[in-house]
């Protein structure tokens, strides 16, 4: 497939490596031009560029940016064919982004985030940390092989996003539509807890609603307790533990 990935930052450069070794044609950008794009991120032959030029003549745009940048992205993909697939694997952290109202009053994260970019969208690798994502992928058919959750309500952008998140290294399954996507929203029994395909099913099904943003916020204090200013350099494991005590 012909992909454009918009966000070079930690899960968008592992998304470049992996599909472009996955056999893809891959560009990827991000909003400060393609001469900043770690060069690690294009080792297996993805090419950096700008973001206009990411979304041309492609297939699939992956968005791997803050929800509060999707609507400055949002013309970019204007341009699209219908039938194109756009990925979001964004999550809202009211202590990271801004504080957004209707995500805070309840609304499903990826139909808000769908609303923002003014197109059906997919939703997959948002519940995968991105230590994780970049180190624990395997071949199809492996012991322990990790499964990641996707939802959409199209059938064509449900068949790309499972396919593609099998050629990342991870189990896919198809876990719905986005309105029922807020079951691997941050504070969910399947968000980034590194859980079995077998495990996968009845993590989404115990997931609480009401209790998903609490949930976060804990976490995410522990995290703030643990790190200090050195958030980015916090360790996978450590992340894994504490969302499985927190969220299962």
């Amino acid at each position: 497939m012909k992909i454009g990935i918009i966000g070079a930052g930690s899960i968008g450069k592992t998304l470049a490596l992996k599909l472009a070794a996955a056999g893809h044609d891959v560009k990827v950008s991000n909003s400060r031009g393609p001469e900043t794009i770690d060069a690690e991120a294009l080792a297996t032959g993805a090419r950096a560029v700008a973001a206009a030029e990411a979304v041309k003549d492609v297939d699939v745009v992956i968005v791997s940016i803050p929800p509060t940048r999707l609507r400055t992205v949002a013309p970019l993909l204007s341009g699209l064919q219908d039938d194109a697939v756009v990925i979001d694997t964004s999550n809202y952290y009211p202590q990271r982004d801004d504080r957004i109202e209707a995500l805070e009053a309840g609304q499903v994260e990826s139909l808000w985030f769908a609303e923002q970019l003014g197109r059906p969208v997919a939703k997959a690798w948002n519940s995968v940390i991105a230590d994780t994502f970049a180190k624990k992928g395997l071949p199809a058919g492996s012991p322990g092989r990790i499964a990641l959750s996707i939802a959409a309500d199209r059938d064509v952008d449900r068949k790309v996003a499972l396919e593609l998140v099998e050629d990342t290294g991870f189990d896919a399954y198809d876990a719905g539509t986005l309105a029922e996507s807020w079951r691997q929203q941050p504070g969910a029994p399947c968000y980034c807890t590194d859980l079995s395909l077998e495990q996968l099913p009845a993590a989404l099904a115990a997931a609480e609603r009401d209790r998903l943003p609490k949930r976060r916020d804990l976490a995410m204090a522990a995290v703030a307790e643990r790190a200090g200013d050195d958030f980015l350099n916090i360790e996978g494991e450590y992340l894994v533990r504490l969302n499985r005590a927190l969220y299962m």
